[in-house]
């Protein structure tokens, strides 16, 4: 196969995008990384846009369409893809699929979220009930938030089985809240939490499902925001001027799907989840060792957990633990969502797995923020999942 590189990458600062309309986010998330690169649009020559609530709130659809309203990319391979909130995942996928199968040599894929009206304001049931068409529609019944819900037995499941404490998990909300004070394009940059507040209720912070252990500080964010990253082949890169020296290689990628109903499978050592990093790995022709950058994908904290297992570094059960004893943080032995992760630097559902691997591509190349930069950094793995822990998409970078 031919490598892929990443030739740049994009995002808006995560949170509101206000008024902003659909066309106008994918014009400037399009707009944004060929600017970076001092090159039209016309120097790309595939695309693929990913998003979960483009119909439900935006009432939007043909992304691709939209893109294609760029000057310089209409008639091209371009495509929309949908896998939850492993869309954007997806959506790389999509364009290193159309490069390895000589459609071109370079491609954007792109993702975005308007989870927020024109004042920023969120409609909190509207989201939770659009968001809740990503399950079975036999898990729904009786549950007002359905994800949250959701994980909050997944939660309670992952504490009962391994005996760790509300107390473990909230070690992972109280590292993100931290990093994400030096990102800033983190939504939650100007909030700072200690391990006492995320554990307690009080204030915000209250138990979400009643008899459930999951609370607010454990939740990701409702986010507005988008992501690109132009991708090429060493063909590709040499048209855009750019040496494959100087680019992060996406060495290894995987995908796999479980059944998406959460009951009879074992959700706490997915199938798919494993499958697809394992398939990462090999590709790659590395292993968890090699790797001391990590993106992973926590929607919930015990996600966080269950992700910090699936990538290598822990495991299954010991997740938790390895924040705890801080080996999770910007200067442990693998610094995970060292962005802030979904907790803290927010969850703009389509956008979410292309900023997991731009950010990681960042830190390889030793431009993160000071605060956060991982020293020595060596390769990046990054779990990006859809639904139930259903859908999932893995990267190995170097």
């Amino acid at each position: 196969m031919k490598p892929i590189y990443i030739a740049t990458f994009h995002q808006s600062r995560f949170g509101k995008l206000m008024g902003m309309t659909v066309p106008q986010i994918v014009d400037a998330a399009i707009d944004g990384a060929c600017r970076q690169l001092g090159i039209p649009a016309s120097a790309l020559d595939v695309g693929s846009i990913g998003a979960a609530c483009n119909f439900s709130l935006n009432e939007q659809g043909l992304l691709a369409g939209l893109m294609a309203m760029t000057p310089g990319l209409a008639g091209k391979p371009i495509e929309a893809v949908e896998n939850a909130c492993a869309s954007g995942g997806q959506a790389v996928l999509s364009v290193i699929q159309k490069l390895q199968l000589g459609l071109g040599e370079t491609g954007i894929a792109m993702g975005y979220e308007k989870m927020r009206d024109a004042e920023g304001k969120m409609d909190g049931k509207l989201v939770g009930k659009v968001l809740g068409y990503f399950s079975h529609p036999g898990e729904r019944e009786g549950k007002v938030f359905v994800f949250p819900h959701l994980f909050a037995e997944v939660m309670k499941q992952y504490q009962d089985e391994y005996g760790v404490t509300e107390r473990d998990l909230a070690h992972i909300p109280v590292q993100e809240y931290a990093n994400a004070r030096y990102n800033p394009c983190a939504q939650m940059s100007k909030v700072q939490i200690t391990l006492d507040q995320a554990v307690n209720i009080e204030g915000i912070n209250r138990y979400v499902v009643e008899g459930l252990p999951l609370k607010t500080y454990d939740c990701s964010q409702i986010t507005d925001g988008y992501a690109s990253l132009i991708l090429a082949t060493e063909e590709g890169l040499a048209r855009l001027g750019l040496k494959p020296a100087d680019c992060v290689q996406i060495a290894g990628w995987g995908q796999a799907t479980d059944p998406i109903q959460k009951a009879g499978r074992d959700v706490l050592r997915p199938v798919g989840a494993y499958n697809a990093m394992r398939a990462a790995y090999k590709m790659a022709g590395v292993s968890p060792e090699d790797v001391n950058v990590a993106e992973v994908h926590d929607c919930f904290s015990v996600m966080g957990a269950i992700g910090t297992e699936v990538i290598g570094k822990a495991e299954p059960g010991k997740g938790a633990q390895y924040w705890v004893d801080g080996k999770a943080a910007p200067d442990g032995e693998c610094g995970i969502n060292t962005s802030g992760g979904l907790i803290a630097k927010g969850h703009p559902v389509g956008a979410t797995g292309i900023a997991m691997i731009g950010w990681s591509a960042l830190q390889l190349q030793g431009r993160a923020p000071a605060e956060l930069q991982v020293m020595n950094p060596k390769l990046a793995a990054t779990f990006n999942i859809g639904g139930p822990i259903c859908a999932s998409v893995c990267t190995v970078l170097k």
